[in-house]
């Protein structure tokens, strides 16, 4: 597939060299080196987490634009219930619906709409599971995190793909069977709350292509959707019929995949920082008796991705009060249950460790760069103060063994060193001075 692409990215002219985003980057991929962050690809998972802290807004989601449509004939939009709370008042999502085909799309396919027969399907998995707990692959940077940082779990990542990739398989066909199009010719985009989104769009996980044709940032559409919304006689949404229920949407929250699935022996967990502890207990087997773990990467779930114009809490609540007032359960049961048992749902992936963290291919080399790691960790303060540009001391030792530092970036060694040299100059001027009487 190539190079793996990245959608967050670093402006250079506007980082300062703090070093806010490496303290909270989850997979220690960012480094200060000669005043200027660097984000270390291999390590990345796309959280966006860097792009939350920085101060400088130095750290940007390369996504779509909206002129990017017109690369295909027909033009489908892919909503995720997270747009809908980024508007004040929304009582009913068929106003933004229509705002959108407005916009220049041919049609819009609710990803909450993906997200039920997604959930129908995990319902199905759960029945039949022989390794527990199954753990969601919605979220595509909890899923690199668990390549990166936790391989052993590959195996009890859920089979099932990612609502918004069902959204685009169905979308386009049913579209191409009503207006009797070729597949081809219809493109799907992804309205984003996230850059996880965009990176699993260009560089899918275990598979060669991604159903869905690119990625718009939310905040891209915000502007448009707000003064359309204002309108009165806005045109409506026809086709309610059509329209995801409270269950589907309901996933824009932390725990709504596990309320949509029924999965009663679950346990939802949103933060990144939440979500690594959580893995950690479930390697360690203090989970065991799980069914179903649900991790998103963001605060209070995709309500919190960073490229929203709303706050998690407000988006949390809007979601929350949106669901309340609309039917519950799944809609259109048994169509859900057609696409399901036609195995559209199904991920059809294979998902492999990446070995970015491994110290060296040779494990007689690694064991020794492991005990100079140790060795130099005895001698560094242990203060993870991140003066050095690596996030903690066992990372700045790390980077000493591959030779992309060394022990004079402590500021406390390298002061320390400072002291010792100063110490023998001053003896060495007061013996040249006794030496001249």
């Amino acid at each position: 597939m190539g190079k793996y692409f990245h959608s967050v990215r670093l402006e250079k002219d506007k980082c300062k060299g703090c070093t806010n985003c490496i303290k909270r980057c989850p997979t220690e991929a960012i480094r200060v080196q000669k005043e200027k962050a660097k984000i270390i690809d291999e390590r990345c998972i796309d959280c966006g987490e860097c792009i939350r802290v920085c101060p400088y807004h130095a750290k940007y989601a390369l996504t779509d634009n909206l002129s990017s449509i017109s690369r295909f004939k027909y033009k489908i939009a892919l909503p995720a219930p997270t747009l809908y709370a980024q508007f004040t008042g929304l009582q009913k999502v068929d106003r933004v619906l229509a705002g959108l085909k407005l916009m220049g799309f041919d049609d819009v396919f609710e990803v909450a709409r993906g997200a039920e027969i997604v959930s129908r399907a995990i319902e199905k998995r759960l029945e039949a599971a022989h390794r527990k707990p199954l753990i969601s692959s919605a979220c595509p940077a909890v899923l690199r995190l668990i390549q990166v940082r936790f391989p052993e779990l590959l195996e009890n990542v859920i089979d099932v793909d990612a609502p918004v990739e069902v959204a685009a398989k169905v979308a386009k066909e049913e579209f191409a069977i009503k207006h009797n199009v070729p597949v081809t010719d219809i493109g799907a985009y992804f309205i984003t709350p996230c850059p996880a989104k965009m990176t699993a769009i260009k560089s899918p996980l275990g598979k060669e292509k991604s159903a869905v044709d690119g990625a718009i940032s939310i905040l891209e559409v915000y502007g448009l959707l707000t003064g359309q919304l204002k309108v009165p006689a806005s045109v409506t949404f026809k086709d309610k019929e059509e329209m995801a229920g409270a269950k589907g949407i309901g996933w824009a929250n932390s725990g709504g995949e596990c309320d949509a699935s029924g999965a009663v022996n679950s346990l939802a967990v949103d933060g990144i920082a939440n979500v690594i502890r959580a893995l950690e207990d479930i390697e360690n087997n203090k989970l065991s008796s799980l069914d179903f773990f649900e991790g998103l990467a963001c605060t209070r779930g995709c309500v919190g991705g960073p490229l929203v114009f709303e706050s998690n809490f407000v988006a949390h609540t809007r979601i929350k009060s949106l669901c309340d007032t609309m039917q519950e359960g799944l809609a259109d049961t048994e169509k859900i249950d057609g696409y399901v048992a036609r195995g559209i749902a199904d991920a059809g992936r294979e998902l492999k460790p990446l070995e970015v963290l491994q110290l060296d291919s040779d494990r007689l080399v690694a064991m020794r760069k492991m005990e100079k790691i140790e060795e130099l960790l005895a001698r560094l303060p242990g203060m993870d103060c991140g003066s050095c540009g690596a996030p903690s001391c066992r990372a700045l030792a790390e980077d000493i063994v591959r030779g992309n530092a060394s022990e004079m970036d402590c500021i406390f060694i390298m002061r320390e060193k400072v002291r010792h040299l100063a110490e023998e100059m001053v003896g060495l001027a007061s013996k040249s001075e006794q030496e001249e009487e």
